[in-house]
């Protein structure tokens, strides 16, 4: 029988091709693959994403076994994610809505807002839920303090959520130890990785001056900042190449980024090229001799991957996802969050070896094919869902007895 799954995220739409701007970037890309690769497996697909566009139609295929729905609710314009919570309600009205006459075989929520309107769209049907967060606020509060704009409903929702899912896929290890102090449940929770797209291997690049690449969204924790600071402590003369932003707008951001190049006396050897689509970044990072990926904290991390596919070491902060994908001494090195000087030591020390770059690049190359490939990553998730579903079949025929 084939199987009929429903992905829920409302603010991170797999259309989305402005990746790399404030609100968009991993969850997009991740839902993308997952729907692609889930259906190339048999599946059918239906992905649900709030309508942030008036001329976005109801609903539009994105591949073979996958279509996207436009659901509306709110008005059909861009609004910061953290502003759409109370739109929720008339998501998860739109949800039950489509799910009335013939509901899918699973739901899988991604975020928590998606979590709340997919558990209240389900609640007459016997659904399973399959919750990822891809980020969790608690987290998030500890590192952004008073400037976190997440709704006040956040924790709650999150710690509901972890009992009424039927499973929850963690991405990383770091994330599962969140999750039980927060009360999950570890029975319940799967570590399954974020994954990278063939576009990301290594290739033959033409000579280039020493480079280190940045790629990814321009918010203040991921790190960039501190990769600038590198830059000025750094002894030996390398480019850094900054990918993210807006292109073609003015990008607040990017352009506190140029300042604060400007005042440690780098701007001169600090590239912004704004946002890339995913084939330039891949060339970005093959033509680069490192990546580097200095995140305050980091749910999972795809850009690190990325890297590591494409046969570039990675250096990167021992947080969150890194410390699962970046193996510290063979793939990569790690330092401490938010040390500009221990960035800049670990960049100096992979400069000035070029042997053990290309050690390190084939290594990265070999654990990503191992582990981070789609079709290994959607094969797991499908694991999870089969085994929520034969949970809920025999839960619904003890219930009847």
């Amino acid at each position: 029988m084939t199987l009929r799954i429903a992905l829920v995220s409302e603010h991170a739409s797999p259309l989305a091709v402005h990746l790399g701007t404030a609100d968009a970037g991993g969850q997009n890309v991740y839902v993308d693959a997952l729907a692609r690769h889930l259906a190339r497996v048999g599946a059918v697909v239906d992905v649900y994403t709030r309508r942030d566009d008036p001329s976005a139609p109801a609903v539009r295929d994105l591949a073979a076994g996958v279509r996207v729905h436009n659901v509306s609710a709110g008005p059909p314009e861009p609004i910061p994610k953290d502003d759409l919570y109370d739109l929720m309600p008339e998501f998860a009205r739109r949800l039950s809505d489509a799910w009335r006459w013939r509901p899918p075989d699973v739901v899988h929520a991604h975020f928590w807002m998606s979590g709340w309107a997919s558990q209240h769209a389900r609640r007459r049907r016997r659904v399973p839920l399959v919750q990822t967060f891809h980020a969790l606020g608690v987290v998030k509060r500890r590192h952004q303090g008073s400037v976190d704009t997440s709704p006040a409903d956040r924790d709650r929702v999150e710690r509901d959520l972890l009992q009424c899912a039927d499973a929850v896929i963690a991405t990383c290890l770091d994330e599962v130890s969140e999750l039980v102090a927060l009360g999950a449940d570890a029975a319940k929770i799967t570590v399954v990785p974020c994954g990278v797209d063939n576009r990301f291997r290594p290739r033959p690049t033409p000579p280039h001056p020493p480079r280190i690449a940045s790629v990814g969204r321009m918010v203040p924790r991921k790190g960039v900042a501190d990769v600038i600071a590198a830059m000025a402590l750094l002894r030996h003369d390398a480019e850094l190449v900054v990918a993210g932003g807006v292109t073609g707008e003015t990008d607040a951001e990017t352009e506190r980024l140029r300042a604060v190049a400007a005042d440690l006396g780098v701007v001169d050897r600090c590239r912004f090229v704004g946002q890339l689509g995913r084939d330039a970044a891949a060339d970005l990072m093959r033509a680069s001799d490192v990546v580097a990926c200095a995140p305050w904290y980091e749910p999972f991390g795809i850009v690190p991957i990325e890297a590591m596919g494409c046969a570039v070491p990675v250096v990167g902060t021992a947080v969150g996802g890194l410390l699962d994908t970046v193996v510290d001494g063979v793939t990569g090195l790690l330092v401490e969050p938010r040390r500009p000087d221990l960035l800049a030591m670990a960049l100096d020390e992979l400069l000035a070896d070029a042997a053990r770059r290309r050690r390190m690049g084939t290594a990265a190359a070999a654990r990503v094919d191992r582990l981070y490939r789609w079709p290994q990553v959607a094969r797991a998730v499908l694991d999870v869902y089969h085994a929520v579903i034969a949970g809920s079949v025999h839960s619904n025929q003890r219930a009847v007895l």
